[in-house]
């Protein structure tokens, strides 16, 4: 693994409703760094700061405090369509990310012009169908011969499938998965991890997945984080993750004023 760094977050601060009785601290001088092919999830309860983690990466939410550089890249400052060249994101409702409207092959046209000038030329062609359907027939969910298929007809499963092929087909630089298999039925959404899991071994991509899932937490990815309240409190990779266990994380997530927890 690349030891170069894809995304480096420095002392990141976000406070909602400051100066008021709700003031809350969403994200506490956050250090965070990814490097080439990391795949890291991250778990923590209700209001741990894992969802605004994402939204601040994004740009959905702009922080408070500190600096967020995707590669070599300060896009702290930068509106969420102007990081769309770099980052990629899958949110939880498969509805998100996708156009109802049109087909399948038409929304994989419009992810396949991510980061380019957009030109008055055609999108879609023989070559392109071709490349899309191999694509397609990976996920194993016959989507591959319902291209010119509404997308508003798709099972939730098929279309957050279509939501991560849209996600990848430009390859990013960092994968955002915003608890993409939380709305699946269980089965389906073991099927979606999988695709996730194979395409991002394939194109070696540097991905930061959210879950509520433990079980996924532990299965996937070389790298597990867990936050409370805005801070990163576990950190952990190699040998030391390979293993934890559910009753593992459950037991550290009460423990979190045990200094041992942080040196993990």
């Amino acid at each position: 693994m690349s030891s170069e760094s894809k995304l480096a977050i420095r002392n990141l601060g976000r406070t909602f409703y400051k100066n008021t009785p709700n003031q809350r601290i969403a994200l506490d001088r956050v250090n965070l760094t990814l490097h080439a092919g990391d795949f890291a999830t991250v778990i923590g309860g209700n209001g741990a700061g894992k969802s605004t983690l994402l939204n601040a990466i994004a740009g959905e939410v702009l922080a408070d405090e500190g600096s967020i550089h995707v590669k070599d890249i300060d896009v702290t400052r930068l509106p969420t369509h102007e990081r769309a060249a770099w980052i990629s994101r899958v949110f939880q409702d498969p509805h998100v990310g996708t156009a109802s409207t049109l087909s399948i092959e038409e929304n994989l046209a419009v992810a396949d012009q991510r980061g380019n000038v957009r030109k008055l030329l055609p999108g879609l062609n023989k070559a392109k169908k071709d490349i899309y359907r191999q694509r397609l027939a990976s996920f194993g969910l016959g989507l591959e011969s319902r291209m010119g298929a509404k997308v508003g007809l798709l099972s939730g499963g098929q279309r957050q499938s279509l939501s991560l092929l849209m996600a990848v087909l430009r390859v990013p630089e960092l994968l955002l998965l915003d608890e993409h298999t939380a709305a699946l039925d269980p089965r389906t959404a073991e099927i979606v991890m999988e695709a996730t899991a194979n395409i991002i071994q394939q194109e070696r991509l540097t991905t930061l997945m959210v879950t509520h899932n433990m079980h996924q937490a532990i299965k996937y990815g070389n790298r597990l984080i867990m936050m409370r309240e805005g801070q990163i409190i576990l950190d952990v990779s190699g040998p030391d993750r390979d293993a934890l266990t559910v009753p593992d994380l459950v037991e550290r997530f009460h423990l979190t004023n045990d200094s041992q927890l942080l040196q993990a």
